[in-house]
């Protein structure tokens, strides 16, 4: 599937798991809530240190995978077991956020997205955690790709990015 349909796997995912490299090589991949702000930036928030952050020091370069409409079902045709299901992949480069306007850009992003209808709230929750929050930035380095599985109202699989 193309850029758009993954862009679309990962605003809808609820979670994104990131992968990172640890200092020794190991893979290192955590679940995280993730906001998009174009087709290239996504931030997340952490703590102000930890393994998130050792990672990248050591090698900014992640991968992100996600996963929705993820269904255990019957082959409508053959009877077969099967998994119906829509994901997303991309590889990109993490940096931790410096600049403070850009950091509450990002926060606010977060927050509109998982929490839009506490959006009230947030500037209080900025003044309060502000400086002890860390934002990173993951810019995608090439165009994310996509995957499916999905039957249509026939049974038919839908192949070759068919929509119905």
């Amino acid at each position: 599937m193309d850029a758009a349909f993954a862009l679309e796997v990962l605003d809808k995912a609820p979670y994104i798991t990131v992968i990172f490299v640890r200092p020794d090589g190991t893979p290192y991949g955590v679940p995280l809530s993730l906001a998009r702000t174009d087709d290239k930036t996504f931030y997340f928030h952490c703590a102000l240190e930890g393994d998130k952050l050792d990672c990248i020091a050591a090698n900014p370069r992640v991968a992100l995978s996600a996963v929705t409409k993820c269904a255990p079902t019957v082959g409508p045709k053959d009877g077969s077991f099967t998994l119906q299901y829509k994901s997303a992949m991309a590889v990109g480069k993490a940096e931790i956020v410096k600049d403070r306007d850009e950091k509450i850009k990002a926060l606010r992003a977060i927050c509109q997205r998982f929490l839009p209808k506490h959006m009230d709230a947030f500037n209080d929750a900025i003044a309060r955690s502000l400086d002890r929050t860390a934002v990173v930035k993951i810019t995608l380095t090439e165009p994310p790709t996509g995957k499916r599985k999905q039957y249509d109202k026939d049974g038919e699989e839908m192949k070759w990015q068919r929509m119905e």
